[in-house]
């Protein structure tokens, strides 16, 4: 599911001829992709945490480089994921943002989630959990199954 969201989300990643990275972050361009925010629920069993069921955030509002909604109405809330789009290098060719940004990690830590998930491709996901003392634990290691 996730590949699907994020195919879906970044469809038009290969039209950033001519857009450069000033242009998308102002704003002032066509976006040609948006970064989506989904809910995590499941639950923790010993030392693992399983994610049991992928949902869309609630009032998921999407930006070229921003995503914003809310998880609330998610029973057995373990975390969030979202994506993040390719943005324009200097000679228009897609550049990918490999990983969970600082700001990405600051939001986490001051969330309930005990889990954020980044996904920058189909093949590519980076995983930050909380430990029981609440830090927080960068990157950490994931098992698809």
């Amino acid at each position: 599911m996730m590949s699907a969201v994020w195919i879906q989300n970044n469809r038009h990643w290969d039209e950033l001829a001519g857009v450069n990275t000033l242009t998308q972050l102002l704003g002032t361009a066509k976006p040609t992709q948006r970064e989506y925010l989904g809910c995590l629920a499941g639950d923790v069993a010993h030392d693992t945490l399983w994610v049991r069921e992928l949902l869309s955030a609630d009032h998921l509002r999407q930006l070229q480089f921003a995503v914003a909604g809310n998880c609330t109405q998610v029973d057995r809330l373990v975390g969030t994921w979202h994506t993040h789009p390719y943005r324009a290098g200097p000679d228009g060719r897609a550049l990918k943002e490999r990983g969970l940004s600082a700001l990405d990690l600051e939001t986490f830590a001051a969330a309930r989630d005990l889990i954020t998930v980044v996904m920058w491709d189909m093949d590519s996901i980076d995983v930050a959990a909380k430990a029981p003392d609440g830090s927080v634990r960068h990157p950490v290691p994931l098992s698809l199954r």
